[in-house]
C-alpha cells in the first residue's frame, strides 16, 4: 500500500489500539511492542501469537535500520500482538469471574445474604445477595451472587443488610434464540450464578452497621449503592409518575420504574438513547460544571487574572463527571464518555491539545483492558460505532464548518446548531443502525425528526436542571429544579409519542446475520480510520455486508432449549408455534428475530392436516419446505421411522438406547439441554444459542465425548459427568 511514517503511526494509533489491549508507541520512527500479557495455560494460542508479533516486530525494525522496508512487517505485528493480547486478556478475566452457577431449578428453599445492591421496579424490587448461604446446597457449590425479585418493594432493607427469605433459584436463562441476548454470559463475568424470586418479604438477620468483615472496597459500593437508591427515592418521590421516573433515570440510572409505553414511544420514535447515561449526558454535566465555574469565577478580576481559573473549572468539571459516572452506575458507554472528557479535562490541566481519533482508541482500550467482555455488548459496540462515525465527519468537515461559522450573529448560530443536531444525529444513526437490527431487530424510521426536537430540549433545559437538582438537594431544595426539569421531560415524552404514532415510525427487521454485522463493521471502520482516497474501499465491504443481510432469511424452525416447544416460519401464517406455550419473552425474542408480529398458535397437539407445512400426531411433528423435511419426535418409537425420511431430526425426548439409522442430520435431545435453543435453515446450517464455551472449564474436566450433532449417523452420546443433575429425568423419560 506504500505506507509512510505518518500513515503508519495513525494506523497504530487509530486502528489497532481499539481492536486488542497492547500498549504500542511511535517515537521519532521506532516502533516498540511494550508488553504480550499471557495467563499461564488458559492464553493458549494466544501466547503463540504475542511471540509470533514480537518476532515480526524484531525483523521488521531490524530490516528498518538496515533501510530496507519493514514498516510492513512491523504492522502486522503490531495487529497480532495486539489481537493475541486482546483474546488473552479476555480469557483472563474470565477464569478470573469463575464461580460456583446453579445447574438446575432449586426451591422453595431457604435463602440468606447480604444485600448488595437493590433495583426498584414496577413488578417488585429485585435485589442481589453477596456471599448467600443456601439450603439444601454444599458451599462450594454455592454461587458467589443471587438476584431475586420481590413481591413488593424492598422497604426495611437496606445495602449491607443480612437477609433471609423463602425462594426459588434457578440457573441464569440461556439465550432464547441463537444470536440473542446472552444473560448467562454475562452472568458469568458478574458471578451472578443464580437467579429466581422469592416467597414474602425479606426478614432482617443483622443490619448494615452490624456486619463486619468488609473491605473498604465493599464498604464504598454499598454506601454509593444506598446513596444511589436514596436519589432515587428523593427523585421520584418530588417529581413522581413518568416524569419522575425519567428524572430518576437520566440522574441516576435507575430505569425500572419507567412504564412499558414510554419505552416503547421512546424505541420507536429513536429518542431511547436519551435514557441511557451517555456521551450527550456526561458532556452537557461536564460542560456546565466547566463553563458555568468558570463564568462564577471570572466575575472576580482580582482571582481571574491572577490564577488559572481555567485549570480549576477543568478540575471541578472532572470530580463532578467521576461522581455523576458512580451515581448513575458506570455502565459501558458512561464508562468511556467519562474517560473521553477526563483526557480532554487533563489535555487543559497540562496545557496540551486533544486527537481526537487517537482519545477515542485509548479509551476503547481501557474500558476493553478493565471489561472485556463488554466487546460482545450492545452498549460498546453502539457507543463506540457512533462516536467513531461523528469523530472522522467532524475532522473531515472541521474547515468547512469552521468557514461557515465566521463572525455569524445569533440568527446563524442558532441554524449552526440546529444543523449539527441533524448532521450528529444523522451520521450516529447510520453508524448505529447495523448493531441495533442485529440486537433489537427495529429500526426508528424518524429518528432525525424526533432528536430534532427533543435533543435541543435536553441538552438547554433538562440537563441543566439536573446538574441544579444535584447541587439544591443537599440544603433540601431540589424541587426548584426538579420541576422545571419535569416540564422539559414532559416536552420530550410528548415529542416521543407524536412521533412513535407516526405510520411506519418502527419498522421491524430479522435479525442481521454475524457475518454480515462484521463487514460493515470493518468497512465504518475502513471508512472513518483512512484519510486518503484509500477510505473509499470500505465501502466495497459496506455494500457486501449489506447484500448478505438482504440475501437472509429468517431460520425454518427454532426449537426451545428445554424441548417444551417449537415454532416453525410459514411465509403465509408466519410463524406457528407448537408444542408447550413457551414463555412471552421467549415468544417475543422468536418473532423479533424472525421480524415479523404475526403469528399462529398451536398449544396443544396441532390435528393431521396433510396440506398444511406442519402435521403432528402423538408421536411426531412433520414440517417440510423447501423440498426438505423436519421430524420432531416426541416418542421415541417414532425415530425408526423418521431416521430414515426427514433430512434433519430432532428429538424433543431422549431416545434412550435407540440410534438414528439413516442419512438425517440429528440434534438429541441431550444438545438442546446442553447448547440450548436451536435454529434449523432447511437445506443450510443449523446454529445453537450455548454460551458455555466461553465459561473455563464449564463442560467439565476430562469430558470429551461429543453428541453427533452433524454427524450423519451415530447414537445419541453425551458426556455422563454433564448429565448428573439430569438423571433422575433421563431414566424416567428413557
Amino acid at each position: 500500500m506504500g505506507f509512510d511514517s505518518h500513515d503508519l503511526g495513525r494506523v497504530m494509533y487509530r486502528g489497532t489500539l481499539p481492536l486488542g489491549l497492547m500498549v504500542a508507541g511511535r517515537l521519532r520512527g521506532r516502533h516498540r511492542v511494550l508488553f504480550c500479557p499471557s495467563y499461564g495455560a488458559a492464553a493458549g494460542p494466544s501466547l503463540l501469537l504475542c511471540l509470533l508479533g514480537g518476532i515480526f516486530a524484531l525483523v521488521g525494525r531490524w530490516r528498518a535500520r538496515r533501510g530496507r522496508a519493514g514498516q510492513g512487517m512491523v504492522l502486522i505485528a503490531l495487529v497480532v500482538t495486539s489481537v493475541a493480547a486482546g483474546f488473552t486478556i479476555a480469557r483472563w478475566h474470565a477464569a478470573l469471574a469463575a464461580a460456583p452457577v446453579l445447574e438446575r431449578r432449586l426451591g422453595p428453599v431457604s435463602v440468606e445474604g447480604n444485600v448488595i445492591a437493590i433495583e426498584p421496579g414496577l413488578k417488585g424490587a429485585r435485589v442481589t445477595l453477596g456471599d448467600p448461604q443456601i439450603r439444601r446446597l454444599a458451599p462450594a457449590e454455592t454461587p458467589v451472587r443471587v438476584r431475586l425479585r420481590l413481591r413488593g418493594t424492598a422497604s426495611g432493607i437496606h445495602i449491607g443488610d443480612r437477609v433471609a427469605l423463602t425462594a426459588v433459584l434457578m440457573p441464569p436463562p440461556a439465550p432464547s434464540a441463537p444470536g440473542a441476548y446472552d444473560f448467562a454470559r454475562d452472568a458469568w463475568f458478574r458471578q451472578l450464578g443464580g437467579v429466581g424470586f422469592a416467597f414474602g418479604a425479606p426478614r432482617v438477620l443483622a443490619r448494615a452497621g452490624d456486619t463486619a468483615g468488609r473491605g473498604v472496597w465493599e464498604q464504598f459500593r454499598a454506601a454509593l449503592a444506598e446513596t444511589r437508591r436514596n436519589l432515587h427515592a428523593r427523585i421520584t418521590g418530588g417529581l413522581g409518575g413518568e416524569s419522575g421516573a425519567v428524572a430518576s433515570a437520566l440522574m441516576t440510572g435507575e430505569r425500572g420504574e419507567i412504564p412499558p409505553s414510554v419505552m416503547d414511544a421512546m424505541r420507536a420514535s429513536g429518542l431511547a438513547h436519551l435514557l441511557a447515561i451517555s456521551g450527550l449526558h456526561i458532556g452537557l454535566v461536564t460542560r456546565v460544571l466547566f463553563f458555568g465555574l468558570r463564568a462564577v469565577l471570572a466575575l472576580f478580576p482580582g482571582l481571574a487574572l491572577r490564577y488559572p481559573i481555567k485549570k480549576w473549572a477543568a478540575l471541578m468539571a472532572l470530580l463532578g463527571g467521576a461522581g455523576y459516572m458512580l451515581i448513575s452506575g458506570a455502565t459501558v458507554p458512561t464508562q468511556r464518555a467519562f474517560l473521553m472528557a477526563a483526557l480532554v479535562f487533563l489535555a487543559v490541566l497540562v496545557d496540551r491539545a486533544a486527537i481526537s481519533m487517537r482519545l477515542v482508541a485509548w479509551v476503547a482500550m481501557v474500558v476493553l483492558l478493565i471489561a472485556p467482555e463488554s466487546l460482545l455488548g450492545p452498549s460498546f459496540q453502539m457507543s463506540f460505532a457512533a462516536v467513531i462515525a461523528l469523530v472522522a465527519t467532524y475532522e473531515t468537515l472541521r474547515p468547512g464548518l469552521i468557514g461557515l461559522r465566521g463572525d455569524g450573529g445569533l440568527t446563524r448560530r442558532l441554524w449552526i446548531y440546529i444543523l449539527g443536531v441533524a448532521l450528529t444525529t444523522l451520521v450516529a444513526g447510520l453508524a448505529t443502525a447495523p448493531f441495533a437490527i442485529y440486537h433489537f431487530n427495529r429500526v426508528a424510521a424518524f429518528g432525525l425528526a424526533a432528536n430534532l426536537g427533543a435533543v435541543p430540549i435536553t441538552a438547554l433545559w433538562i440537563m441543566p436542571f439536573s446538574v441544579l437538582g444535584y447541587l439544591l438537594m443537599p440544603f433540601g431544595l431540589e424541587q426548584f429544579a426538579l420541576v422545571p426539569m419535569g416540564w422539559g421531560i414532559d416536552a420530550v415524552l410528548r415529542v416521543a409519542r407524536a412521533v412513535a404514532a407516526w405510520p411506519g415510525a418502527a419498522v421491524q427487521v430479522s435479525a442481521l446475520p454475524v457475518g454480515a454485522l462484521v463487514l460493515v463493521s470493518l468497512g465504518g471502520l475502513w471508512l472513518a480510520l483512512w484519510r486518503t482516497r484509500l477510505r473509499l474501499a470500505g465501502l466495497v465491504l459496506v455494500a457486501i455486508g449489506i447484500a448478505m443481510s438482504l440475501a437472509a432469511r429468517a431460520p425454518d424452525v427454532i426449537v426451545a432449549g428445554d424441548a417444551r416447544g417449537f415454532a416453525v416460519n410459514d411465509p403465509k401464517a408466519g410463524l406457528i408455534f407448537a408444542g408447550e406455550k413457551p414463555p412471552r419473552f421467549e415468544r417475543e425474542t422468536w418473532l423479533r428475530r424472525a421480524g415479523t408480529t404475526d403469528a399462529a398458535t398451536a398449544w396443544t397437539v396441532p390435528p393431521h392436516d396433510a396440506s398444511g407445512p406442519l402435521s403432528c400426531d402423538a408421536s411426531a411433528c412433520i414440517y417440510s419446505a423447501r423440498g426438505r423435511t423436519v421430524s420432531l419426535i416426541r416418542n421415541p418409537g417414532a425415530a425408526l421411522e423418521d431416521c430414515t425420511r426427514a433430512d434433519v431430526v430432532v428429538a424433543l425426548v431422549p431416545l434412550g438406547r435407540l440410534t438414528c439409522r439413516g442419512s438425517a442430520r440429528v440434534i438429541g435431545r441431550f444438545d438442546l439441554w446442553r447448547k440450548g435453543a436451536h435454529a434449523i435453515w432447511l437445506g443450510g446450517r443449523v446454529a445453537s444459542a450455548s454460551s458455555r464455551w466461553l465459561r473455563p472449564g464449564a463442560s467439565g474436566p476430562g469430558c470429551v465425548k461429543e453428541s453427533p450433532v452433524s454427524a450423519a449417523k451415530g447414537s445419541f452420546g453425551v458426556c455422563v459427568d454433564e448429565i448428573r443433575p439430569f438423571r433422575e429425568s433421563l431414566l424416567a423419560l428413557a
